[in-house]
């Protein structure tokens, strides 16, 4: 999970387990698709369709396919969401003909949480580029990554010498090198919304060096905006049987405002210990992390009590699928290739970074290279992945959209809160804080001996 915030799932047990796992995995082993139609979504127009193709152009590219790694921790956290997701969008593309007449066949690579390196030096064997995917220790395969000059358009990116490194194009961008993209949200929290929390503003972290560096970033940017923060605990990365000493904690302090980077369960259990003393907090930020059905249910004895609040940063709630015609299609995506499966917040993340390879990749027709999908993609100024989201540039790793939309946790599922939208669905009159403390800095590829010149 900007700080990465919902891979923080991943990062906050980063050092609880510190090979395993087949290299290319599993694999598309149909052929190529006999479908003539063609493949549109929203209003990007036709994204997958038929074509004729005679040139095996670059590795992991043939007349037929294309070879694409997808990256997961599935092997620790027991969570398909990119994977399935890859599969939906190869599913719906492939039927339509694949990317200009190549079918798209999946190599899954199982991270397991720490192989990062072992799955990366594998897929630069073999794939074209990298897409969809995620793991929370992503840092550990940046150098191999950019030493085999593999692209990569990632759902999620967490540590440092990941985000914004070079060859690396978020669709959707969930952190940034060195701005804050969660600025117009915090700076709502305290200011705007629930002003008496200015001055009690608490952080609560899993002892891990990464989630630890979210917190800092964060309190940086709360003492930005002129919040103070008056209680800054860490709980053990494995959970605690017992929140009730940390909710206690919060209550003495008299916290009005609650930040928690942890694994998302960790909250709904702080929650009801919370709720247990009576102890209300003006609001809770539960990440996007937590915009799901699942969290309402796990926190069901606290919803309505305690008030849980999540920046989406710019992307298409789910409600709102009745009037946003992609959020529509994803929709019935994942009704046909995926079905019975409850979309998560990760995979429009990944279903945009699709979006944004296959039509970069069909522009660049026969001659379908990794400077030529990567030229495009990173030429695109305004990219909405047809709707899914607020426009974003590309062309800048580390210009941030500015937009903001918050979602609020209710009885009745999640609902969008009163943050005074001005752009359509998004609030966007917020400039982004830009970190003055060192963080660290993404990894590039001057690092590892390479440049732009070298990459084919």
């Amino acid at each position: 999970m900007s700080p990465n915030r919902a891979l923080i799932v991943l990062v906050a047990v980063s050092t609880l387990l510190l090979a395993g796992c087949a290299g290319r995995g599993e694999q598309n082993d149909e052929g190529p698709s006999t479908a003539t139609g063609t493949g549109e979504f929203g209003d990007l127009g036709t994204v997958c369709g038929s074509g004729q193709h005679t040139k095996a152009s670059a590795q992991g590219v043939t007349a037929d396919i294309i070879q694409i790694g997808v990256f997961s921790d599935l092997g620790f956290t027991k969570n398909p969401e990119f994977i399935d997701a890859a599969k939906v969008f190869a599913g719906w593309c492939n039927d339509h003909g694949g990317i200009g007449g190549r079918t798209v066949e999946l190599a899954i690579h199982d991270t397991n949480l720490t192989e990062v390196r072992q799955r990366m030096i594998e897929a630069c064997r073999g794939d074209f580029a990298l897409v969809g995917g995620g793991s929370g220790l992503d840092a550990l395969g940046v150098k191999d990554r950019l030493s085999c000059l593999l692209p990569s358009f990632p759902a999620q990116v967490a540590q440092a010498r990941s985000v914004g490194a070079d060859l690396e194009i978020s669709a959707s961008p969930t952190a940034l090198p060195h701005h804050d993209s969660y600025t117009g949200f915090r700076r709502w929290l305290v200011t705007e919304a629930y002003p008496d929390s200015l001055g009690k503003v608490g952080f609560i972290s899993a002892d891990s060096p990464v989630s630890k560096v979210l917190g800092e970033k964060g309190k940086e940017s709360f003492r930005a905006q002129g919040a103070t923060i008056v209680y800054d605990d860490l709980y053990p990365i494995a959970g605690v049987s017992n929140w009730a000493p940390f909710a206690q904690g919060i209550k003495e302090k008299g916290v009005r405002g609650l930040i928690f980077n942890g694994e998302p369960r960790q909250l709904s259990k702080l929650e009801e210990a919370l709720t247990s003393i009576e102890y209300r907090l003006d609001w809770i930020d539960a990440t996007n992390n937590n915009y799901s059905p699942a969290f309402l249910k796990e926190a069901s004895n606290s919803i309505g009590f305690q008030n849980n609040v999540a920046d989406l940063g710019g992307v298409v709630p789910f409600e709102k699928a009745d009037s946003v015609p992609a959020m529509k299609q994803v929709e019935s995506m994942f009704d046909k290739y995926a079905p019975g499966t409850e979309i998560t917040f990760p995979q429009l993340r990944a279903i945009s970074a699709w979006l944004l390879f296959a039509k970069s990749a069909a522009s660049c027709g026969d001659d379908l290279t990794r400077r030529c999908v990567y030229d495009a993609a990173s030429s695109e100024k305004a990219w909405t992945a047809g709707g899914l989201q607020a426009p974003v540039n590309l062309s800048n790793r580390d210009a941030p959209s500015g937009c903001f939309n918050i979602e609020q946790a209710t009885a009745d599922g999640w609902k969008p809160a009163d943050f005074r939208p001005d752009t359509g669905l998004y609030r966007c009159d917020v400039a982004p804080y830009e970190y003055q403390g060192d963080y660290g800095a993404p990894m590039t590829l001057a690092d590892v001996g390479k440049s732009m010149a070298d990459l084919r």
